[in-house]
């Protein structure tokens, strides 16, 4: 089966709020040359219609992504 390159790419997906509103509507991952990134956007709306403002966090300094999720410490 042939590997694709995910370089210089971004995906996102629907995010299940639950409880919080303050979750991003949308998550996903960007490949920067190589780099990942996690993508957060949240919908919003102006007096020139609906848009998604966002933020970009490095995937290695992301915080566990589900509520009581703790990632593994190497001790």
């Amino acid at each position: 089966m042939a590997q694709y390159d995910n370089t210089n790419t971004f995906t996102l997906f629907v995010n299940d709020k639950g409880e919080n509103p303050k979750r991003p509507d949308w998550t996903g991952i960007l490949n920067l040359d190589g780099v990942e990134f996690r993508l957060s956007g949240w919908i919003r709306e102006s007096n020139k219609g609906k848009f998604i403002s966002g933020a970009v966090q490095h995937y290695e300094n992301r915080k566990p992504y589900k509520e009581g999720e703790e990632e593994d410490i190497p001790f």
